[in-house]
């Protein structure tokens, strides 16, 4: 299937995006208007962007985090180096729906003011490292926003990064909604925005949001606690036959389950009146969670897996086995390929793999099937086509060295 085919099917369908980026934010807001149906047209200096080679690789060589992220768009590959280079991407933008997100403010004749003098109601959708316009990446934001200091092991010292890059996902999912709040914005006014997202205020919001500063503005000092779920009752536990999994008891019903299905009602009431304890109470549960772990490990530590997961089974407590990637990938390929979101793609240096569509589940987005592009595949597409370039001009632009010709680069 083409990612024609897939746009044709999407509820964001006739949205035409020019993408100007590079690394995960922004290319991941790109990814999320695709796989709703928008045509993505994904910008890249000559010879490819920088992360066209980022780990991990096929064994080709081939980036997997390129070619995840960048799947069902268009590629355009020009000299961005060259104002006429440029000047094609602004092309493209004021020619089609108006629309540019980019992680970088390098040239000014793509920018917000030279787009917005030559269509009033463009959309410039921009991620910046901080709001002041200083650079910053997801682990140096992850580094001054406290967070690394209570993750891993209690009592450990040193700071642990979390390998998820978790605000710039965050950022980008935040850059579609903003720029899905601005075409919205555009439909209703007719008027143009300048959308901006700063890498750092994401850390800072949801760190806001979540109250762990509004914590420590009174008082509050959170400390590392391992896998125990913060202010609930919820950990990780190992069976007899050491498999280790994670649950989580986070309602009064949850908690009657867990005591029901292991027989320690009668034990834990006993611990509950000698702590002066009501372990109805969800806060309760959580300061005293040291006792009441060390029961549950010893009734887990007795009992095999299967029994377990089927005592686990006939509850409503939150649990699941701790499973690798090669887990995923291999021992329950069958549950991926069972799973609605993903599909088979076909991608040149990768070959036939299973990759996932949106998330958001919506009438009119299926898995898709569409590859990502290689370098400048629809150079010629998109300026014959879109921009209506004659051949006499696309000939000029190649030997002038601001595009190149695909099937010599290929050859």
């Amino acid at each position: 299937m083409s990612a024609g085919q897939d746009q044709a099917a999407g509820p964001l369908a006739g949205l035409r995006v020019v993408e100007l980026s590079s690394f995960v934010a922004t290319p991941l807001a790109g990814l999320t208007l695709a796989q709703l149906g928008a045509d993505v047209i994904r910008v890249e200096p000559l010879g490819g962007g920088p992360d066209r080679g980022r780990w991990p690789l096929a064994p080709s060589g081939t980036s997997l985090y390129w070619s995840g992220l960048n799947r069902g768009k268009r590629a355009l590959e020009v000299n961005l180096a060259d104002p006429a280079g440029r000047a094609l991407v602004a092309d493209l933008v004021v020619e089609g729906d108006g629309i540019l997100v980019a992680n970088n403010e390098r040239w000014a004749d793509l920018g917000h003011q030279a787009l917005s003098e030559r269509r009033s109601d463009v959309i410039h959708v921009l991620l910046t490292g901080r709001r002041d316009g200083g650079t910053a990446v997801d682990y140096t934001v992850q580094a001054g926003t406290g967070f690394p200091l209570v993750t891993g092991p209690a009592g450990h010292a040193a700071p642990v990064n979390h390998v998820l890059p978790a605000w710039d996902v965050a950022a980008g999912l935040y850059l579609a909604a903003g720029l899905l709040a601005a075409e919205r914005h555009r439909a209703r006014t007719g008027l143009g925005s300048a959308v901006r997202v700063a890498l750092e205020d994401v850390a800072l919001a949801l760190a806001g949001n979540l109250g762990y500063l509004a914590e420590a503005q009174l008082g509050g000092d959170r400390v590392r606690e391992g896998n125990d779920v913060h202010g609930t009752f919820g950990t990780d536990l190992t069976t007899a036959d050491g498999v280790r999994f994670m649950f989580v008891a986070l309602t009064p019903r949850q908690w009657r389950d867990l005591l029901e299905m292991t027989g320690l009602g009668d034990v834990v009431a006993g611990l509950e009146k000698a702590l002066d304890a009501d372990f109805a109470d969800e806060g309760d549960r959580y300061r005293h969670r040291a006792a009441l772990f060390g029961l549950l490990g010893s009734w887990v530590s007795t009992r095999s897996w299967a029994e377990v997961s089927e005592a686990l089974s006939r509850t409503r407590i939150l649990w699941s086995p701790y499973r690798s990637f090669a887990d995923l990938a291999a021992h329950d390929a069958a549950e991926l390929r069972a799973h609605p979101l993903f599909a088979t793609v076909d991608q040149p240096g990768v070959g036939p793999y299973l990759a996932p569509g949106s998330p958001i589940d919506v009438a009119g987005a299926p898995a898709s099937s569409a590859r990502a592009p290689q370098v400048g595949e629809h150079n010629a597409e998109l300026l014959a086509e879109r921009l209506g370039l004659p051949p006499e001009r696309m000939a000029a632009l190649m030997a002038d060295g601001v595009v190149r010709d695909r099937q010599e680069v290929e050859a």
